[in-house]
C-alpha cells in the first residue's frame, strides 16, 4: 500500500488536471440538469398557479352565492315587525303568546326557506329573553348559553357588521365536536341605535366545505383563514381550529403585492401558496400545494440521475486516456525535481523527454541561478530598508519647533518664571528622548501617552491653555504595542488646524481594544471640514508639519505597509461639528509580535 502511494506522488499534477476536470464535467452535468429542471418547474408552476387561480375563482363564486343568500335572510329578519315583536313585547295572556310564537314561526319558515338549500339554521335570541330557533341540528346549544357565548358578544360589539365567527361546536354524545360557521348580526333599532336582539345563521363546517372540497386532492389543499390566522375549515380536518399566523401573513403579502402565487414553507413542507380575500366573510381562502407533489408529477428525477451517471462515466474514461498519455513526461520530471533535497538550491534536474518538458527543466534550472542571485540582493536591502527607517525616524524632529520651544524657554527665563521654564525643558527633554533617543521600532501606548503629554504641554506654554487635551485609555491598553509618532500627527493637526474660528475647545484621545484590535481615537469639536470623499485622506502640507515630518497620509500609508489593508485611518468630520480620527491597528502587547505580524502579514 506504501508503495502504491509513493508512486501516486509522482503524478499530482495528472490526479489533479484530471480531479478537475472531473469535477468540471460533473459541474456542467449537474448545472444544466439543475437548470432544466428548474425550468421545467417554473414553467410546471406558472401553468399549474394559473389552472388553480381560476380554481379559487370558482371557490369564490360559491362562497358568494352562499353569502348572498345569508344576506338576504339577515335582512329580511331585520325588516321583519313580526320578528322585532317576538323579541321586544313583554308577557301577555296565553292566547296573545300564542299568537305571537305562531306568527314568528310562520314568518321564520319563510324567511329559511331561503337558506334550506345550504342547510343553514337560524337562531335569533332578543334582549326580552325570548330565544327562537327553526331547528337545532347543526347547533344545538341551550338558550341561556347562548345569551354567554363569546360569538353574541362579538355581534353586539359591531352591531353594524355582518360577522362570520369560526366556533369549535358542541360535543355530540361521542364526546366528538364539529366545529361550525356561523353568520352573527346584532338587530338594532335604526332610530335609537338600541339592540334587541342577535341573530345566528348556523352552518356546520362539513357542510361549508363543500364548497371546494371537489377541487382538492392529495398535495392540493385548501384553508379557509379568519383575519385572526385561525383556519376556520380546510379539507384537511386535523388543520381545523388551529392558529396559523404565518400563513395569514403569507395570504396578506400576495394580496398587498398583487401576486399570482408564493413559495414559501408551511407544516415543515414546501408549498405553492395561492390566496384571495373574501371580503364579505373578513376571510381569506388559501390554496396549499405541494411543491414536491405537484413536482413529482412532472420530472422523473432518477430517469434523469442514471442518464446523467452515464454520460459523465464515459467522458471520464475519455478524458482519462488522453490526459494519461500527455503528462506522463511530466511526471517523470516531476519525479526528479521532487526528489531535490528542502533548500537545496544547486541540484539541478536532467534534460530530457519532449520539448515542452525539456523546455520546463531549462525553466527549472535557470531558475535556481536567478535564486541564488536574488535571495542575495533581498537580503542585503531588507537590511539597508530596516536602516533607513530607523534614520528617518530619528531626523523626524523639525527645527523650526525646537527654536520656537527654546525661544519660549527664554523668554520664561527671562520674566522669571523659572519653575514652568524648568518643567517646558523636562518635557522638551522627554519628548527628544522618545523621538531621537529611542531607536526602537514600536513603542507602548503608556510611553505614547507620555509623548502626547509632553507635546502638548508645550504646545500649552507656547499659545496658552485655551485648547484643552483629555485621555481616556482602558487599562488593559497601557502595554500594548505601537509604532512610534502614530498619534502625535493628529494632535498636531488638531492643535493648529481645527481651531481656527473658535477660541478654545477640547481634544479627546481615547484608546481601547477592540477584539484582537487595538483602535485610538482623536476627536476635536473644533471647526471641522467637508469632506468630499470619505475614503480619501486629506493630504498635509509640508509647512504645516510643525514638529514631525510625518502626515496624516503617512502614517496611513505607514500602517498598511506594516499590518495590511484591513487596519489604517479613518476620519470623520463635518463643519462646524468637529473631527474625529480613528486609527485600526493590531493588538500587539510586546515588540516581538510586531515583528511576527509583520511577517505573517
Amino acid at each position: 500500500m506504501k508503495r502504491y502511494l509513493a508512486r501516486l506522488k509522482y503524478h499530482g499534477l495528472f490526479l489533479k488536471m484530471f480531479i478537475i476536470l472531473v469535477v468540471s464535467i460533473i459541474a456542467v452535468s449537474v448545472s444544466v440538469s439543475w437548470t432544466t429542471i428548474r425550468i421545467s418547474e417554473r414553467l410546471f408552476i406558472n401553468t399549474f398557479s394559473i389552472t388553480n387561480a381560476k380554481v379559487i375563482g370558482q371557490i369564490k363564486s360559491g362562497f358568494e352565492s352562499l353569502n348572498t343568500a345569508v344576506v338576504t335572510a339577515v335582512n329580511n329578519i331585520q325588516q321583519s315587525g313580526t320578528v322585532k315583536q317576538f323579541l321586544t313585547e313583554g308577557g301577555g295572556s296565553s292566547l296573545a303568546m300564542s299568537k305571537t310564537y305562531y306568527n314568528m314561526n310562520k314568518q321564520m319558515n319563510q324567511i329559511a326557506y331561503n337558506v334550506d338549500a345550504f342547510e343553514i339554521d337560524i337562531s335569533i335570541s332578543g334582549a326580552n329573553g325570548r330565544v327562537f330557533a327553526t331547528k337545532r341540528e347543526n347547533w344545538p346549544i341551550a338558550d341561556e348559553a347562548l345569551k354567554r357565548e363569546p360569538m353574541t358578544a362579538a355581534a353586539k360589539a359591531q352591531p353594524r357588521r355582518l360577522l362570520y365567527q369560526y366556533s369549535d361546536g358542541l360535543e355530540n354524545e361521542n364526546g366528538e365536536r364539529e366545529p361550525i360557521i356561523a353568520a352573527t348580526k346584532a338587530l338594532m333599532e335604526r332610530s335609537s341605535g338600541k339592540i334587541y336582539g342577535v341573530m345566528y345563521l348556523v352552518m356546520k363546517e362539513s357542510r361549508f366545505k363543500r364548497y371546494y372540497e371537489s377541487y382538492t386532492s392529495e398535495g392540493n389543499h385548501v384553508v379557509v383563514l379568519s383575519k385572526d390566522g385561525v383556519i376556520v375549515s380546510s379539507d384537511r380536518e386535523e388543520l381545523i381550529g388551529q392558529r396559523a399566523p404565518e400563513l395569514l401573513g403569507h395570504a396578506r403579502d400576495i394580496e398587498k403585492r398583487g401576486l399570482d402565487y408564493k413559495d414559501a414553507r408551511f407544516m415543515d413542507k414546501d408549498n405553492i401558496i395561492l390566496a384571495d380575500y373574501l371580503s364579505f366573510y373578513d376571510m381569506h381562502v388559501v390554496n396549499l400545494i405541494d411543491k414536491q407533489w405537484a413536482l413529482g408529477q412532472l420530472i422523473d428525477t432518477k430517469s434523469i440521475a442514471l442518464i446523467c451517471i452515464a454520460i459523465v462515466g464515459v467522458a471520464l474514461i475519455i478524458v482519462f486516456l488522453i490526459f494519461r498519455r500527455l503528462t506522463r513526461s511530466l511526471t517523470r520530471l516531476v519525479k526528479q525535481i521532487s526528489n531535490i533535497s528542502k533548500y537545496d538550491f544547486h541540484h539541478y534536474v536532467a534534460v530530457s523527454g519532449s520539448f515542452e518538458t525539456r523546455q520546463l527543466a531549462h525553466a527549472f534550472n535557470f531558475m535556481l541561478d536567478e535564486l541564488h542571485v536574488y535571495v542575495d540582493e533581498l537580503v542585503k536591502t531588507q537590511k539597508k530598508q530596516r536602516n533607513a527607517e530607523l534614520a528617518a525616524l530619528q531626523r523626524q524632529i523639525n527645527p523650526h519647533f525646537l527654536y520656537n520651544t527654546l525661544a519660549s524657554i527664554k523668554i520664561m527665563v527671562q520674566q522669571g518664571s523659572r519653575e514652568k521654564a524648568a518643567e517646558t525643558i523636562n518635557a522638551l527633554i522627554a519628548l527628544l528622548q522618545n523621538a531621537i533617543g529611542n531607536v526602537s521600532e514600536t513603542v507602548s501606548i503608556e510611553q505614547e501617552l507620555d509623548n502626547l503629554k509632553s507635546y502638548v504641554f508645550i504646545n500649552q506654554v507656547r499659545y496658552g491653555e485655551r485648547i484643552k487635551v483629555n485621555y481616556f485609555v482602558a487599562p488593559d491598553c497601557m502595554e500594548a504595542h505601537v509604532p512610534k509618532l502614530i498619534i502625535q500627527p493628529f494632535i498636531e493637526n488638531s492643535f493648529f488646524h481645527a481651531f481656527n474660528a473658535k477660541q478654545e475647545g477640547y481634544i479627546y484621545v481615547l484608546i481601547a481594544r477592540e477584539g484582537g484590535d487595538l483602535v485610538c481615537e482623536i476627536a476635536d469639536n473644533g471647526d471641522g471640514m467637508e469632506r468630499g470623499d470619505g475614503s480619501k485622506l486629506p493630504k498635509a502640507s509640508s509647512s504645516r508639519q510643525l514638529f514631525t515630518g510625518i502626515g496624516v497620509s503617512n502614517v496611513n500609508d505607514r500602517l498598511k505597509l506594516l499590518y495590511g489593508e484591513p487596519y489604517g485611518i479613518t476620519i470623520a468630520s463635518e463643519p462646524g461639528q468637529g473631527t474625529q480620527v480613528r486609527i485600526r491597528l493590531p493588538f500587539l502587547r510586546e515588540p516581538e509580535d510586531n515583528a511576527s505580524f509583520q511577517q505573517s502579514s
